[in-house]
């Protein structure tokens, strides 16, 4: 069964946090050169996901019982990662935004696959601060969650600017 959610989040700092929604979430140490130029901040229980502008951003998040098929060539960047998920609570935010009130979905417990999917890069980026007053030129993330083990992080498709 799959379970979508709408959100709209401040990608404050050009970025959303994908986590355990039962640990701090601490990305202080994973945003290195590589993970900028990635757009993908990787801990154990955290990913930030790097954003090409910083305002409000549209958020689908899409739990899924299974991988999803590679639809890649519709989007700018796409980025997966693994992320430990202790007991099946998963916190979905933007950068500076509180935890506890941040949007919660239920996922299984242990391992999961996050696949950030990333659109509309390049209207954003031309519409910079004044992105997000348009649909026409909002950036649009898509966020894919999974069961899965432990996999190396991977650039699936990059952006260049």
């Amino acid at each position: 069964m799959t379970t979508t959610a709408e959100l709209t989040l401040f990608a404050d700092y050009f970025q959303l946090h994908v986590s355990d929604a039962d640990s701090d979430g601490d990305l202080s140490d994973a945003w290195t050169p590589r993970a900028v130029a990635d757009h993908l901040a990787v801990a154990r229980d955290a990913l930030g996901i790097g954003t090409a502008v910083n305002v409000h951003v549209t958020v689908t998040v899409s739990l899924l019982p299974q991988e999803p098929v590679d639809d890649s060539s519709e989007f700018d960047h796409v980025v997966e990662a693994s992320l430990h998920v202790s007991r099946g609570r998963l916190s979905v935010q933007g950068c500076t935004d509180y935890t506890p009130e941040a949007a919660a979905f239920e996922v299984m417990p242990g391992w999961n696959r996050v696949r950030a999917s990333r659109s509309n890069l390049a209207r954003a980026t031309e519409a910079d601060v004044d992105s997000d007053e348009s649909p026409e030129t909002t950036e649009k993330v898509r966020i894919q969650v999974w069961p899965a083990p432990e996999a190396a992080a991977r650039v699936i498709k990059r952006w260049a600017t």
